[in-house]
């Protein structure tokens, strides 16, 4: 049996890259890892190097996606100001018991749901 460990790497396909690199990096704060103009994806750096996540430019149709980024449970509450301070509606705080967790919800300017997760305990 295969162990694996975690997810390292998520793809995000978005409309405009500029617009969607100004969100991830200048809200979000994630660390610019590789530009690839040729494809016009680029890949940014989520908790150091512990993962990255790669916007993809594609003008075609498609859904949007939920993707969810860990934070601690100290920083949540200060993370979900700042979003609102920044102009991002945010939904929350709910607890899910089953994991233990806390999460707020937001979206992107993609229109993908995203979610700051909290574990807790």
């Amino acid at each position: 049996m295969i162990t694996i460990k975690g997810i390292y790497e998520i793809a995000i396909p978005v409309k405009e890259l500029s617009k969607a690199e100004a969100f991830y990096r200048n809200v979000l704060g994630l660390e610019f890892g590789l530009r690839d103009e040729t494809r016009h994806w680029l890949f940014l750096r989520a908790g150091g190097l512990a993962g990255m996540i790669v916007l993809q430019q594609n003008a075609g149709d498609w859904q949007s996606q939920h993707f969810a980024f860990a934070v601690s449970d100290e920083e949540l509450d200060g993370a979900a100001a700042e979003l609102e301070e920044r102009g991002v509606a945010v939904d929350g705080p709910y607890f899910h018991e089953w994991m233990p967790a806390r999460s707020v919800y937001f979206t992107d300017v993609d229109g993908h749901q995203l979610e700051l997760c909290a574990p807790v305990g």
